[in-house]
């Protein structure tokens, strides 16, 4: 029979067992992972606006979020939009349940040193496959990033009650914009615990200030959100490649998934449900062709509209609260989400983009497109 592996078992990873499992795909899989990622230590939130195969695993919805932008701060409904947590080792229990029932799915432990079209190898050994899924590795020739996406968390206890636990912060620009365009976001899990992440849109290259993230962080937590008396119970930050253009996907049997396969948003540094579409049609392409590579593409515009947002806010930091501002200004963050998940037309576009300053996008668009 066929073997598929699936080299790496972080999100991507098991989103995509979890997928090829239901499809009735009757080939033996195998997931390699070699633990240095422990999914207890990961989180994911995203937006939907249909159920999907992995729901189970979200710890919680939303049906609201709060934003503060322009000197206002305003609620939010979400419309058809539900917005989620999933914890990693939620998903990943939650994925055994479709994985462990069948005999042909198994879970290596071992280290990916090399993808070939063929086969992995892991740890010096040889596994052969007719199928490859690499969320480990990576093309060798990648698209230059456009942006850097910065941030620092922290998880907080607060003596006093000043999280809203019913509605998360998805962007609250009450923070310094020295070190490039910035703003806190707010993921409470109960009226004193909440994960507080400072973020950043910078320039390719550009160092972290860990001294200025941390400094952002306590100030928010104590002159904005009014946490006196908080205690730091664990400290996230990661920096993130942005890039607009499409990612080389497919050489020969491999196919590349996750962030590594251009899965991430560049405009927002989102990718969980994107990971999860892409799986999906990854199983349907499986099991309607024989082969992975039958998915679907977005329009060529929303890469150029990315681009050029990335463009715009690494010169003028200030730009980036403009364009948020633009786009969640109407009664519910739906149409915002709409444009975000690349399900917008044109004229729906044209109507977010109005209070955009014309000039400078279309500078910037004119400049992304001759280049």
């Amino acid at each position: 029979m066929t073997r598929i592996v699936i080299a790496g078992g972080g999100m991507s990873g098991l989103s995509l067992a979890a997928h090829l499992a239901v499809a009735d795909h009757r080939h033996p899989v195998v997931v390699v992972d070699d633990g240095s990622t422990p999914l207890e230590t990961r989180t994911w939130a995203s937006w939907s606006s249909r159920p999907g195969l992995l729901d189970a695993a979200a710890s919680r919805w939303f049906d609201k979020i709060r934003v503060h932008v322009n000197g206002r701060t305003t609620v939010l409904r979400l419309g058809s939009y539900r917005y989620r947590v999933v914890r990693g080792e939620d998903l990943a229990a939650v994925v055994r349940r479709y994985t462990d029932p069948l005999r042909h799915f198994t879970c290596q432990d071992g280290h990916v040193d090399g993808i070939a079209d063929g086969g992995v190898i892991v740890d010096g050994q040889f596994l052969r496959a007719r199928w490859v899924f690499d969320s480990v590795i990576g093309a060798d020739m990648q698209p230059p990033a456009d942006a850097q996406l910065a941030f620092r968390g922290w998880r907080v206890s607060s003596e006093r009650a000043v999280f809203d636990a019913e509605i998360p912060t998805l962007f609250d620009f009450r923070t310094p914009q020295r070190k490039g365009a910035s703003f806190v976001y707010v993921l409470p899990e109960d009226a004193h615990h909440a994960l507080v992440e400072h973020t950043s849109f910078v320039a390719p290259g550009t160092p972290q200030d860990e001294a200025a993230q941390r400094e952002a962080l306590a100030e928010y937590l104590t002159e904005v959100a009014g946490a006196d008396d908080y205690e730091i119970e664990r400290e996230e930050h990661a920096v993130l490649p942005l890039c607009a253009a499409p990612a080389s996907r497919r050489h020969g049997h491999v196919l590349t998934i996750g962030a590594l396969g251009g899965l991430l948003k560049a405009s927002t540094g989102f990718a969980y449900q994107r990971v999860q579409r892409d799986s999906a049609a990854i199983a349907e392409s499986l099991q309607r062709h024989g082969h992975p590579f039958d998915l679907p593409v977005a329009p060529a515009r929303f890469r150029l509209f990315d681009g050029v947002l990335l463009d715009v806010v690494t010169r003028e930091p200030a730009q980036l609260e403009r364009a948020f501002g633009a786009l969640f200004r109407y009664r519910t963050a739906e149409p915002a989400l709409r444009f975000l998940d690349e399900a917008t037309s044109v004229p729906q576009e044209w109507q977010l983009f109005a209070g955009m300053p014309a000039a400078t996008y279309l500078a910037a668009a004119r400049h992304r497109l001759v280049r």
